[in-house]
């Protein structure tokens, strides 16, 4: 069973920074599709951001491009997501899970970890 642990969100002004982190166990990573997700309220959970098991490969959403990148360090079975220029519309809770290859959008796991709390100010 795979286990999805996210950290690293908090209270931000407008314009600041953030990383996310989502550490992996119970299921091999180094081979895994990840993807970040979020989900604000009032709105459906949607994918925002996902990269290949190497790392070589990314996509993101159109209102996150150039200004989130997504990373990942297999060695430590870590995704990263990587926030600058945060903006209020940023205000979700983020989770991360496996991604379908096929289906990058998708989630591949029913195991949803608690996600992390992302909040910015103006």
């Amino acid at each position: 069973q795979a286990q999805l642990v996210e950290s690293g969100g908090g209270l931000v002004q407008a314009g600041g920074s953030l990383r996310l982190s989502c550490v992996v166990s119970g299921r091999t990573f180094s081979t895994s599709a990840m993807g970040w997700f979020r989900q604000a309220p009032g709105t459906e959970r949607e994918s925002i951001a996902t990269i290949n098991p190497s790392g070589d490969t990314t996509y993101y959403i159109r209102s996150v491009k150039g200004r989130f990148t997504v990373s990942r360090d297999n060695a430590k079975n870590t995704m990263y997501l990587q926030m600058n220029s945060l903006q209020v519309e940023d205000t979700a809770v983020y989770y991360c899970n496996f991604v379908r290859r096929d289906r990058p959008d998708a989630p591949a796991s029913r195991n949803w970890g608690q996600g992390t709390q992302v909040t910015v100010s103006s």
